[in-house]
């Protein structure tokens, strides 16, 4: 009975998130966690899985690793892995993250490459494996993806980035057509001292209206920084009441050494808070 009213409130708030989480396709890391998940122009441990030309910028071999408790609802667990090795040639990364619960989850497994041309252009590639598991008589559904991006610094203050995840809405259901969607996003940052950077980004997936996400984050110190974000959700018709179609976040990152820890979390008016928390160690 417990296991079926589980169920019941999965479906209802998968629902209610309008399929927030399409194919495991999330931002993830701390860090854009707390800008509102404005991630695309950023160059960060985590662009090997939110825009892998951000990988160029990345000169230490590190691995992370990424919790996200959606609406404190266990079922709605969102969780990642990954690790970068930067090369001569370009930085390579490897990326896992799972998403929802025995019943039913979706996971990803992606192969990247990030390189730089040039001062000011870097470009990114990624070969992706996606399953999706329900359980009873449905089973596992599989498919092979790839995305690309792109990041562009005009000036040492003002950076533009794009990124598509699944330009070809990859099939998982033939019978039925069913298929992947596609995920398009267009970013630009500016920082306006070595202290303060704000970020602006929209994201417009195939299935539905376009989103818009924001934020900025401010350097207390070296190795203290705090950050503020906002965005909208995914909807298929929109909502004049941003209060309900919306999310505001928080962060707060701190730099040990070898380790940085990032801890974020989004409030939305319906559903609630949803702690964030990620973990990188660089191997230098």
């Amino acid at each position: 009975m417990l296991k079926q009213a589980y169920n019941i409130l999965f479906l209802i708030l998968l629902t209610a998130g309008n399929l927030w989480c399409a194919n495991t396709n999330q931002p993830i890391g701390g860090r854009s966690a707390g800008m509102g998940n404005a991630s695309v122009t950023l160059n960060d441990f985590w662009s090997v899985h939110n825009n892998q030309a951000g990988l160029a910028g990345i000169n230490v071999a590190a691995v992370g690793l990424y919790y996200e408790n959606r609406f404190l609802v266990q079922e709605l667990s969102l969780k990642a892995a990954a690790f970068v090795l930067p090369t001569k040639s370009g930085t390579f990364g490897i990326n896992f993250n799972s998403f929802g619960y025995v019943n039913y989850n979706e996971m990803k497994v992606g192969l990247a490459y990030g390189k730089k041309f040039g001062n000011i252009f870097s470009a990114g590639v990624q070969l992706d494996y996606l399953r999706t598991h329900i359980a009873e008589d449905y089973g596992n559904k599989d498919a092979f993806t790839f995305e690309i991006g792109i990041r562009t610094e005009l000036t040492k203050q003002l950076t533009i980035a794009a990124h598509v995840f699944n330009p070809i809405r990859v099939k998982i259901q033939s019978e039925t057509d069913d298929r992947v969607p596609a995920i398009l996003k267009l970013g630009i940052s500016y920082s306006l001292s070595d202290k303060l950077l704000l970020s602006l980004e929209t994201e417009k997936d195939s299935d539905f209206k376009p989103l818009i996400r924001g934020g900025f984050e401010y350097k207390i110190v070296d190795m203290a920084t705090v950050r503020i974000g906002y965005s909208t959700l995914p909807s298929t018709s929109g909502s004049d009441n941003f209060s309900i179609a919306s999310a505001y976040s928080f962060g707060f990152g701190l730099k040990l050494r070898k380790f940085v820890i990032d801890l974020s979390s989004s409030w939305h008016q319906t559903l609630g808070w949803s702690p964030m928390v990620s973990f990188i160690y660089n191997f230098k």
